[in-house]
């Protein structure tokens, strides 16, 4: 091999020498920029699924139940009222399962996701608004496709209020609110029973506030507003400042005083610790 050819092998090996350096310059930047990407898709993610768990903390099941085909008319109100109070409580902070005219299936399938999402760490809470019927010492509320003919319709076609609240207990919840409308004169009753009882008490046993309509085996008149004489006086007190308690004790003493002693709800607490509807109330 004489010099020139030397130098041309020489030329040819560095040239390709830079040209694989170029390369690899090219393919580790193209992976850092791919693990710089990867990186940040994990923390949207993180990000997400830990925003997700923090909504959990505040649940809320509102069920309004106004289309009952035996019923003369619908209850307009309870659609009105769930619609109404969902986006209150979402606003406070509550992650909001809203249903309308739910059947049997609709409700305990709501009530399973529900229970599939409390926390040893969540503030629960349950509405219900349409009709509601006692069956021994405890309150169903009844889905819109119920046919009852009979007292024990009502707990193969009901669901159960005070088994909602076993629920949340069994699952951990650090406090339980109720909030029940359903004290209405209703068609079922009368077909087995010469007069309209209303609702059985609902014990609020283990950390449980409860808030319903009427007292014990009274019932009460929808009125013609927007909403029930209930929920309109609980959408003004949500967002005052003070406790859970205390807005269900300024409902109750509202309503009692503006129908002159006809209409008196019935409040029960059992509550360990202040719980606030207001997000940074806690």
């Amino acid at each position: 091999m004489n010099v020139r050819q030397l130098d041309i092998s020489r030329r040819t090996i560095a040239v390709a020498a830079a040209l694989i350096g170029t390369v690899s310059l090219v393919i580790g930047a193209h992976a850092a920029l791919n693990m710089r990407a990867l990186d940040a898709a994990k923390a949207v993610t993180t990000d997400q699924v830990t925003g997700s768990i923090g909504q959990a903390s505040r649940l809320a099941l509102v069920i309004g139940n106004g289309h009952y085909p035996d019923a003369g008319a619908p209850l307009t109100q309870s659609i009105n009222d769930a619609r109404a109070l969902s986006s209150s409580l979402r606003r406070n902070g509550f992650d909001v399962d809203m249903v309308e005219d739910a059947t049997r299936d609709d409700m305990v399938r709501a009530v399973n996701r529900l229970k599939s999402r409390i926390k040893r760490d969540t503030v629960v809470m349950l509405f219900f608004g349409g009709f509601g019927v006692q069956a021994g010492r405890q309150s169903y509320m009844l889905p819109v496709d119920a046919v009852i003919w009979k007292e024990s319709d009502v707990r193969r076609q009901g669901v159960s209020i005070d088994g909602v609240l076993d629920m949340m207990k069994e699952q951990g919840a650090k406090a339980k609110l109720v909030v029940v409308d359903a004290s209405r004169r209703n068609p079922y009753e009368r077909r087995f029973r010469s007069y309209s009882h209303g609702l059985a008490p609902i014990s609020a046993s283990d950390n449980a506030l409860i808030l319903t309509s009427a007292s014990p085996g009274k019932v009460a008149d929808d009125g013609k507003g927007e909403h029930s004489v209930l929920v309109s006086e609980l959408l003004g007190n949500l967002n005052a400042q003070g406790s859970a308690e205390s807005v269900f004790n300024k409902t109750r003493v509202a309503i009692s005083r503006a129908s002159e002693g006809d209409q008196v709800p019935t409040v029960s607490s059992s509550l360990l610790e202040d719980v606030h509807f207001d997000a940074a109330g806690g």
